[in-house]
């Protein structure tokens, strides 16, 4: 008996080490995230603000935005795509949007997770697969 109490105590701990910082598919959410607020100070600060909060009409906010708490899909191909004059949860944004598609699949995985998961924002990570498949299902088009 004892060592069957000590044997599932040792599975649970390894368990437990396994899932720490785990999310969504993601082994190590915290280095998704720190990865992506560095990409997101590089590429994503000067115009949706160091607060993520947007800048008026011109930049949409990412704080608790539909686009940001949706569809991962949606939120990947404005990365890949870029954006303009688009309607956000009934507020108009005028500025263009690059694409940012130059990115690594690893890089928009990082800055989407990092932003979905920043700002008050908490939502599911986004995987690298995630970003592959967005991606060659747009290159098919």
């Amino acid at each position: 008996m004892g060592k069957e109490r000590c044997s599932l105590s040792f599975l649970f701990g390894m368990f437990c080490l396994l899932a720490v910082g785990q999310k969504d598919g993601v082994a190590n959410i915290e280095e998704y995230v720190a990865q992506g607020k560095v990409l997101y100070a590089e590429h994503c600060l000067s115009c949706h603000q160091e607060d993520g909060g947007g800048a008026g009409n011109m930049n949409p906010p990412l704080i608790q935005t539909s686009y940001v708490l949706g569809d991962r899909a949606t939120l990947i191909k404005v990365l890949l795509n870029g954006m303009s004059q688009e309607e956000i949860d009934g507020e108009s944004y005028y500025n263009v949007m690059p694409s940012f598609s130059y990115l690594t699949d690893t890089d928009i995985a990082h800055v989407l997770t990092y932003v979905r998961n920043s700002f008050g924002n908490n939502a599911s990570a986004i995987t690298v697969e995630d970003v592959a498949e967005v991606r060659k299902e747009d290159d098919k088009r």
